[in-house]
């Protein structure tokens, strides 16, 4: 398989709900170190009702993100919620009438997603927030397409891209979000909203 079905979308997205699902405690404990400790809840919450919305015929390969991102726009709380139902928001208006998803729609689609997360949050790169996932991942997506490289296959230095960005995120003192106000604090351990971007890419390794 070289892209990926409508089916395939949807797979991801019900592996990522499990490994948020799996690893809520450890999210809470994170945001506990540079926020209010409601992260980890916040994502189950949206990913919960997504989950309830997911249909198990796709009508396209956007459709899966579209449920996805209408959940955390609508039943998200906290800053990091309507930003990640943005950026998911972008994944499906990239699949929207597309019986698959290619190397270079999943490219387009994280490109415009850094690009709204940038704006709406005012982040970038070596902030300390999700941006510090997402631009790696969406480099590593850019970078495979140019390559030719199938959609399946270019998910996983996508992965490891965001993987790296999330972890470097325990030595950067935040500029924004909630965890600018602790500054040093919150050192030494890695921004949850990167960690949750790393699992989502993650979430496709079994795709392969």
């Amino acid at each position: 398989m070289n892209d990926l079905e409508p089916q395939a979308v949807l797979s991801w997205i019900e592996r990522f709900i499990i490994r948020i699902d799996d690893r809520v405690q450890e999210l809470t404990e994170l945001d506990r170190h540079s926020g209010d400790g409601d992260f980890g809840t916040n994502m189950v919450t949206a990913l919960t009702r997504a989950k309830a919305k997911l249909s198990p015929a796709p009508a396209d390969a956007g459709a899966p993100f579209s449920s996805l991102s209408t959940a955390f726009l609508e039943h998200s709380g906290g800053t990091s919620g309507p930003l990640f139902g943005m950026w998911f928001r972008e994944f499906a208006l990239a699949g929207q009438g597309s019986p698959v998803f290619t190397t270079a729609l999943l490219a387009d689609a994280a490109r415009n997603g850094v690009a709204t997360v940038r704006r709406l949050g005012s982040a970038s790169v070596g902030d300390r927030t999700m941006v510090d996932a997402m631009a790696p991942a969406a480099d590593a997506l850019a970078e495979a397409a140019g390559n030719d490289v199938p959609a399946v296959a270019a998910l996983r230095p996508a992965a490891e891209a965001a993987r790296a960005g999330a972890d470097s995120t325990s030595s950067i003192t935040a500029r924004r979000g909630r965890a600018s106000y602790v500054g040093e604090a919150a050192l030494g351990a890695p921004d949850p909203g990167a960690v949750a971007v790393a699992l989502f890419f993650e979430s496709a390794d079994e795709l392969q």
